[in-house]
């Protein structure tokens, strides 16, 4: 199995060490109650830059756009755009983004005995056994699922 490690200065996707000017969201003082109702305070703050919550190693992250449903139990949905830390170590219960044989996959990483294997997080998906192949690369861990939320039909 071969780790891909972090992208370097001559890839393609790498991105410079600068980061961009923060894009700052307003943000809420309170926290909102998802029991029951709490006053509302009038408190915004001046705001929050995503980037400084969700991209731990600007220069390891990347982001890929889902497709398929094999992750839905994990939270991770079709059309999601997921962010992508290729400076983690993957490790059994990671979700990863694989290159297997030159095909493109995301799955959790299981070890079961001495084996190393790929599993959807859905039933009735065989798990993948990496020793199957001849070319496999991890090229990063999932760390955050961005999605829309769906309105409920009522």
């Amino acid at each position: 199995m071969y780790w891909y490690g972090p992208m370097d200065s001559n890839s393609s996707c790498s991105s410079s060490n600068e980061r961009s000017p923060a894009l700052l969201i307003p943000l809420a003082k309170e926290t909102i109650s998802a029991g029951f109702p709490s006053p509302a305070e009038d408190y915004i703050e001046l705001g929050i830059d995503l980037n400084k919550y969700l991209i731990k190693n600007p220069i390891s992250t990347f982001f890929l756009r889902v497709s398929g449903n094999s992750m839905n139990n994990a939270g991770i949905y079709n059309n999601d755009l997921l962010i992508i830390d290729r400076s983690i170590n993957p490790n059994p219960g990671h979700i990863v983004v694989a290159l297997l044989d030159g095909e493109f996959t995301l799955k959790r990483l299981i070890k079961k005995q001495d084996s190393y294997y790929l599993k959807a997080d859905k039933e009735n998906y065989p798990a993948i056994n990496l020793y199957e192949y001849l070319d496999i690369q991890i090229w990063g861990v999932a760390i955050y699922s961005i999605h829309e939320l769906q309105k409920q039909k009522v």
